[in-house]
């Protein structure tokens, strides 16, 4: 009973870590990388569809990003798509493909990308201590329907607390490489 609330905790917890790096790959750092537009959607005939499933994203280098659309009537709806995203380029079409140009960043763009990546890390952190909280009140509730003894509570939530410390220095170990990244020039 209690190994299940154990488990499902760093489940949740693992997932929140999981969730934070994700939204890491939105970030841009020195080199551009073609996940700087996984956020950007096109209308695709009534349908919000990422910009990888209408055509090729590719970098053709540290500074520069092709996208060759599939089908050449998407062009204007992809290069508004772009601008509406607001990445900080404005993309350049030729009529068969759009390219975008990143320019080398700034000491002020470095340390913007490195204030957005604490403030994903901290949301990182809240959640796992909603997650602690939620494995809290199952414990909680198990000692209030007599299931398990007052001992057995203040110990499972001791060991629910010794997860989140767990989960919370590893945060903090991935914002720190994650930050000297971004700040590397």
């Amino acid at each position: 009973m209690l190994n299940e609330i154990y488990s499902q905790c760093e489940e949740k917890m693992q997932g929140s870590i999981e969730h934070m790096q994700r939204d890491f790959k939105t970030l841009r750092t020195g080199k551009v990388t073609t996940s700087v537009l996984d956020n950007v959607k096109i209308d695709y005939y009534g349908t919000p569809t990422p910009l990888d499933q209408v055509g090729s994203v590719i970098a053709t280098d540290a500074t520069t990003i092709v996208v060759n659309p599939w089908e050449k009537n998407l062009l204007g709806d992809v290069e508004s798509a772009i601008q509406a995203a607001n990445i900080g380029v404005n993309p350049n079409s030729d009529g068969e493909q759009i390219k975008l140009f990143f320019p080398a960043m700034t000491v002020e763009q470095r340390k913007e990308s490195v204030k957005q990546m604490k403030g994903m890390g901290e949301n990182a952190k809240v959640s796992i201590r909603n997650d602690r909280r939620d494995a809290n009140d199952k414990i909680k509730k198990l000692e209030k329907d007599k299931e398990i003894t007052a001992d057995d509570s203040k110990s499972a939530q001791d060991k629910v607390q010794k997860i989140t410390d767990k989960f919370i220095s590893n945060i903090d170990s991935i914002l720190k490489e994650k930050e000297a990244e971004i700040l590397k020039v």
